[in-house]
């Protein structure tokens, strides 16, 4: 693939492209048409660098060939910027190539593209915004064909590859773009060829000093890593003849890891390049799977495992069809990954569902597991709360565990029982009250570890889990929460709506309903408990009602009611016509500032309640309880816990208090001379802060200190 990529790069002519796209796939008169095709619409267009804007296309169509063999993606990744840049439309691709190239055309072209010209600094609170509109529109267009997806993925690649005659700040932009948004899906697909390159190709621009640090320090040892990279083949080749192997039936590949997830080790470790242990990594590929694990027993016999960094995706394949086996093994001096896999598999696991593409009429890929991406909340409103879900989907380190009968589900690794209970079905989820976890009673918020036995235990009755939405990890669990507490937290709303006017008025809630039904007033009753304005609204409508003989209760509003006041007390503010003399909380619950509350009024005390406390349910459903408007009076805060190596020098952690200090970041509390298993001092840190915005405040610490974890901490309510 190396010398694949460096012909791309090397291409500056259009016949040098089509000799390229030639070599890769069997030319016949529908891709030679939609060459030319391409050739006429993009005639004068060029690109940045000054080459004929053609040539991106064939060389797109180029990179779709080495990685599948469908002729149809191959003419939709030559026509894919026909529709957006010249003045040909859907109708006529259609005409000319058929209606499943024009669909697939117009799929790429529906996706939203941030245009050079258009393109925000990496620092805007735009980028987040932006980054996410293109995720979710992408997504959405592949649900219906996911093969958009591939050719964009390729398209994205030959951009990252030309990067260069474009100015830093636009490269570094979309290189951004690339590692949050092309290079999770293409890890979702198992395309590992495509994503390995698009990470690489954005480390570069984006943290350019730490990949030229790798860069020299893998350059300056090549010789050495490749001398230990052929010991440990020759000696694991020899150990396998030796035990039977047919030496042509065995192939094995040695290489250094990516710099990328080199990168990523050394950040989650808090480690230098040089205290990285596994740097080398080798692949035997063999014919048949049970070879597999003949080829695995020998190496265990002779060599030490890592035991806790075994995994074997062979019995039990990653959603996206991947299968191999994982060792780590001590071979004398060196630590080697191996991975053990077959032909078959090692395709799949290079091109990923490009592998074995079996189309279907009507679109679908057959043979391909997409509940995964069926599953993701598309259709959520708020895009950046999706973009966030879906990312969580796409890219993290997958675990399998158990159902008692043996059935097993893919999770996220840091995953919890609850996960678990909504990836069998949301019912299940929104009815779990306990479980089992290898036969041992635990709590729904257990997190659940590779291999794990998991029975989940229901109730008749959904039972909320509101304030665990930050504990799950999957965006099934979080959607399905956040929807059941959405629409429960609305029906408490409407009842505390009522009791606010009812006690503003010196009656029931019954009464109020009925005059908010004559004077046709009933429209968003449960805003009125926690907008000011909507409660406003309904109070002068109520007031300025002159039909007063058709109102029982008129003689009592004229006698007691006087018009409400907006106080404040604490951290509260309180919108009633009582007197109020303080505030209180009650034992039962313990909201934190920002939490949804409510306040019940005894004798000029307001006595506050999380909203979802069972005793506030309770008191709501009482006739007789009274109750007023509350809010909290400042914005909620967060708490955030950061590990961060520091550096054994003098001034260090007070540079580190000042930084918190211009953050506005109040320090709860600080654990300071942790040393882990290679000696590196770091210190754990938990923050409180009323900004929302996690992602600066990570991007900030992250320049000037090496940051381990960064992690938000939210109590659970009544966990």
């Amino acid at each position: 693939m190396t010398d694949f990529i460096e012909k791309i790069r090397s291409v500056r002519l259009i016949d040098d492209a089509v000799k390229l796209l030639t070599q890769l796939i069997e030319i016949d008169e529908r891709i030679e048409e939609a060459i030319n095709f391409a050739i006429v619409a993009h005639q004068g267009q060029f690109r940045k660098s000054g080459e004929p804007y053609v040539i991106h296309p064939i060389l797109v169509a180029s990179i779709t060939a080495a990685i599948t063999n469908d002729k149809t993606m191959v003419i939709a990744a030559l026509l894919h910027d026909v529709i957006e840049d010249t003045p040909y439309t859907k109708e006529d691709i259609e005409s000319r190539f058929g209606k499943e190239v024009a669909l697939l055309v117009e799929g790429l072209t529906k996706i939203f593209e941030i245009r050079e010209d258009e393109l925000v600094s990496s620092k805007s609170n735009e980028k987040l915004l932006k980054s996410a509109l293109s995720f979710r529109k992408m997504l959405l267009v592949s649900i219906k064909d996911l093969r958009v997806l591939v050719i964009k993925l390729c398209d994205r690649l030959h951009n990252m590859l030309t990067l260069d005659s474009l100015p830093p700040h636009k490269q570094k932009r979309i290189a951004e773009e690339t590692l949050v948004v092309y290079a999770p899906i293409a890890h979702r697909l198992g395309i590992s060829k495509i994503k390995n390159m698009l990470e690489d190709l954005s480390f570069k621009y984006i943290y350019p000093k730490e990949y030229q640090l790798i860069d020299n320090y893998i350059t300056s040892h090549k010789q050495d890593l490749n001398l230990r990279l052929n010991y440990a083949i020759d000696k694991i080749r020899r150990l396998l003849v030796e035990s039977g192997f047919k030496r042509d039936d065995i192939k094995i590949e040695g290489r250094v890891k990516h710099y990328y997830s080199i990168y990523q080790k050394m950040q989650r470790k808090g480690v230098s390049i040089e205290e990285i242990l596994d740097l080398l990594a080798i692949r035997i590929i063999l014919k048949e799977p049970i070879l597999c694990y003949k080829a695995l027993g020998i190496l265990h016999l002779n060599y030490n495992p890592i035991i806790s960094r075994f995994k074997d995706y062979i019995a039990l394949p990653k959603d996206n069809g991947y299968q191999t086996i994982h060792t780590t093994l001590f071979i004398e001096d060196n630590i080697i990954e191996a991975q053990i896999r077959t032909f078959d598999m090692h395709k799949v696991a290079e091109l990923g569902v490009a592998a074995h593409w079996k189309y279907k009429e009507g679109g679908g890929a057959d043979n391909i597991n997409l509940d995964w991406l069926n599953n993701l909340p598309y259709q959520s409103k708020e895009v950046e709360e999706f973009y966030e879900a879906a990312k969580a989907d796409l890219f993290s380190e997958d675990i399998v565990v158990f159902s008692p009968k043996g059935d097993h589900y893919t999770l996220p690794k840091g995953a919890v029982v609850l996960d678990f209970a909504y990836a069998i079905h949301t019912e299940v989820g929104d009815h779990a009250v306990s479980a089992f976890v290898n036969k041992e009673p635990t709590s729904l918020l257990k997190t659940l570890k590779n291999g794990d036995i998991v029975k989940v235990i229901t109730q008749d009755e959904p039972r909320l889990h509101c304030s665990w939405i930050d504990a799950v990890k999957t965006s099934r669990a979080k959607s399905a929460i956040k929807s059941l507490c959405n629409q429960r937290i609305k029906e408490i709303n409407q009842k505390v709506g009522l009791k606010i006017l009812a006690t503003i008025f010196n009656t029931t809630s019954k009464e109020i309903e009925e005059i908010l039904k004559k004077i046709d007033a009933t429209n968003n009753l449960h805003k009125i408990a926690t907008n000011l304005d909507n409660l406003k609204d309904k109070i002068s409508k109520i007031a300025s009602f002159k039909r007063i003989k058709e109102v029982r209760f008129w003689e009592l509003l004229k006698k007691g009611y006087k018009k409400p006041t907006l106080k404040e007390i604490g951290y509260f503010k309180i919108f009633t016509n009582k007197v109020v003399n303080s505030v209180e909380f009650d034992y039962c619950c313990h909201p934190k500032l920002g939490d949804e509350v409510v306040g019940f009024y005894e004798n000029g005390v307001v006595i506050v309640h999380h909203k979802l406390c069972s005793k506030a349910q309770e008191l709501i459903n009482k006739d007789d309880t009274k109750m007023v408007f509350i809010a909290w009076k400042s914005k909620k805060s967060v708490r955030y816990q950061m590990l961060i190596a520091l550096q054994n020098k003098k001034g260090a952690l007070l540079e580190l208090l000042n930084e918190f200090n211009r953050l506005d970041l109040n320090i709860v509390n600080i654990e300071l001379g942790i040393k882990n298993s290679q000696k590196a001092e770091y210190c754990r840190v938990e923050v409180e802060t009323t900004s929302d915005n996690k992602n600066k405040i990570k991007d900030i610490i992250s320049q000037k200190f090496k940051l381990i974890e960064f992690i938000s901490l939210d109590d659970a309510y009544k966990k």
